[in-house]
């Protein structure tokens, strides 16, 4: 998928949704690796296979995972991701922004993201949040490449505040009322999958990078491409000074995410009440 034609094929899927379902969704929730609870916790009205949309890029996602998720959270109409997509799945930037810009398409206003990373500031320690305040993009692909079309957002978007300064202001007053510890940090992009290696982890560091993950990025530029605001919560599931690297443990990762997943519910819950 390229941007040629990309309004075309948004409109042509939302019509297809349009014949499923009459939801007028407000907020869109994207989830992260082993934080699809959020997801779960919806009161569904319905759901619908990517492989149904039009466009929509599934190919290499399990049907079981790949759905878009209709129904209300916190008293709200939302749709959600059931599962995300990666670049490292071999999508372009511009086709992981796909559902994105077809939530846009909706109707939301407001992008919800979440996924887990790990954390290259020595005092953060895995199964604590960071709410991202600013992203550096190492991935060396972006949605925006190729033909703009105006109808979707302009040419050059501004970026001084990808992240929406409300929504962030929101998150840290209702973490204190949950008393729910959460860090501010600015997120890296790399594309993945393999990890990152203890030089590379000095030079993310020596670029003033706080967590460092595989997703995230492509989404918000498309988010604020279209005039979204976005809001995006990291779980650390690692930690990584770079000259004391451990291998990798798949298990400490999915441990790390479930001790923090329950407070990353409750918080995206509030958030959304509050919106």
């Amino acid at each position: 998928m390229t941007n040629e034609g990309l309004y075309e094929h948004i409109q042509e899927a939302v019509a297809s949704l349009r014949k499923r379902t009459g939801a007028l969704p407000a907020v869109g929730v994207v989830p992260g690796t082993y934080l699809s609870g959020l997801a779960n916790t919806i009161q569904v009205e319905t759901t619908v296979s990517y492989d149904e949309i039009p466009h929509f890029p599934h190919e290499a996602l399990r049907t079981e995972d790949g759905r878009l998720v209709f129904g209300a959270l916190g008293g709200k109409s939302v749709v959600a991701m059931g599962a995300r997509l990666h670049l490292y799945e071999g999508y372009s930037a511009a086709q992981v922004a796909f559902p994105v810009r077809l939530m846009h398409a909706l109707g939301v206003k407001a992008l919800l993201t979440s996924d887990t990373v790990n954390s290259i500031n020595p005092s953060r320690e895995p199964g604590e949040m960071v709410l991202i305040d600013d992203h550096i993009n190492l991935q060396w692909d972006n949605p925006l490449i190729g033909p703009n079309d105006e109808r979707l957002g302009p040419r050059f978007p501004d970026m001084s505040a990808p992240y929406s300064p409300r929504l962030n202001e929101l998150a840290i007053k209702l973490a204190r009322e949950e008393r729910i510890p959460l860090h501010s940090g600015v997120y890296v992009a790399v594309v993945g999958s393999d990890l990152v290696t203890g030089a590379e982890y000095r030079f993310l560091q020596e670029i003033g990078a706080d967590v460092v993950g595989m997703s995230t990025v492509p989404e918000v530029i498309a988010a604020v491409h279209q005039g979204m605001e976005v809001m995006a919560i990291s779980v650390i599931t690692g930690s990584c000074p770079p000259d004391g690297l451990e291998p990798a443990d798949t298990r400490r990762v999915e441990a790390a995410a479930a001790r923090a997943e329950p407070s990353l519910i409750r918080l995206m819950t509030r958030v959304i009440e509050e919106l």
